[in-house]
């Protein structure tokens, strides 16, 4: 585990040596991809948004460009870039994160939620008492024979 962890205004700091402006013009940008300190206290909050999603998913929140108090536009995305790459070197994806989750049993659903919320749910159960109640054609009747009475 790492002693210490960068805080958002050392990456603010950073990006306006690389782009010029000032501090305030990237706060909000490293405080979102910090924000999730707040669930865990540790290098773990980085699952979160340090990976290649994560990105994108800034870009979504604060757009593709930010005009810094200069006039120059920077893409947002060489600023987040540079954000990840500051904390762990390169460029994960979001799956080179979940591989290392280890699975616990409470991590997956015992039982399927559909069985209960889904009047159409086809379950074992179902099924049989579906194939119980088809109506089948009824088989041919006996052949019939004209010349006995049916008064006898």
């Amino acid at each position: 585990m790492e002693a210490t962890m960068a805080h958002p205004y050392h990456h603010v700091l950073s990006s306006a040596r690389l782009w010029g402006g000032t501090a305030d013009d990237y706060l909000p940008l490293h405080a979102w991809f910090d924000e999730s300190k707040m669930l865990t206290a540790d290098f773990r909050h980085r699952a979160l948004r340090h990976h290649a999603e994560g990105i994108f998913m800034a870009e979504r929140f604060f757009g593709p460009t930010i005009t810094i108090s200069t006039g120059r536009v920077v893409p947002l995305r060489l600023i987040d870039e540079q954000h990840v790459r500051e904390d762990l070197g390169f460029m994960p994806s979001f799956a080179d994160w979940a591989r290392r989750i280890r699975p616990e049993s409470w991590m997956g659903r015992a039982q399927p939620i559909h069985r209960d919320v889904d009047p159409f749910a086809v379950t074992k159960a179902s099924s049989a008492a579906k194939r119980a109640m088809t109506v089948h054609p009824p088989s041919a009747p006996a052949a019939v024979d004209p010349t006995r009475s049916s008064e006898a």
